[in-house]
């Protein structure tokens, strides 16, 4: 059976984005420009050296992310916005976007087409599941997104690649998601980052 994954960088406190997120500075307080780019930096800077764990990213048939991730609009759809990543998003495939406004589908270059999902974590997951096959389907963020699937008992692997910086606040991992007692399938250390592998129970 096909697996529920979620891949996520974060700060050694626990955090995947600071304080004070803008579209200027859309990962906030992170100690840089905002950009996340000490967050990311493994999967930038040294490439060859993750290519294991950026190969997994990529080979998700679907992926769900939350309406912050997609982008900084709010409210209605009133504002053109597809998405942080130009016309040639990274994901080469179908992502289901949470929102509370509908939207029609947004079709982008190289096979990404974003769709919007205004009925809940549940159903967004039923569609990603129905468009992904045999695939695995990938919950790609922000950490929100992701411990809404966790309280819910959805996610079957996490993948958390650590990075030694600290915010001192943000939007942490974990928050309000219920006791959960982890499996650890697997740990590498890297330049600037370490990669865990959890086994989430059911």
């Amino acid at each position: 059976m096909t697996k529920v994954t979620c891949d996520l960088s974060i700060s050694a406190d626990g955090c995947a984005a600071g304080h004070g997120q803008t579209e200027e500075r859309p990962f906030g307080d992170d100690g840089g420009d905002g950009s996340g780019a000490a967050l990311h930096a493994w999967m930038f800077d040294t490439p060859e050296e993750n290519r294991a764990e950026l190969d997994l990213m990529a080979g998700a048939g679907a992926y769900i992310m939350g309406r912050n991730m997609f982008g900084p609009v709010r409210g209605g759809w009133d504002r053109e916005w597809n998405g942080w990543w130009g016309e040639d998003p990274p994901f080469h495939a179908p992502v289901f976007v949470l929102t509370h406004h509908p939207r029609d589908p947004q079709p982008m270059a190289g096979g990404t087409t974003f769709h919007f999902v205004t009925e809940g974590i549940g159903a967004a997951l039923a569609r990603a599941r129905e468009a992904a096959g045999d695939a695995d389907v990938a919950v790609a963020g922000g950490a929100a997104t992701v411990n809404q699937f966790l309280a819910a008992g959805l996610i079957d692997e996490l993948r958390l690649h650590i990075v030694p910086v600290v915010f001192g606040g943000g939007t942490r991992l974990f928050e309000g998601v219920p006791p959960l007692r982890l499996e650890q399938v697997g740990s590498r250390a890297a330049t600037g980052v370490t990669h865990v592998t959890y086994r989430v129970p059911r």
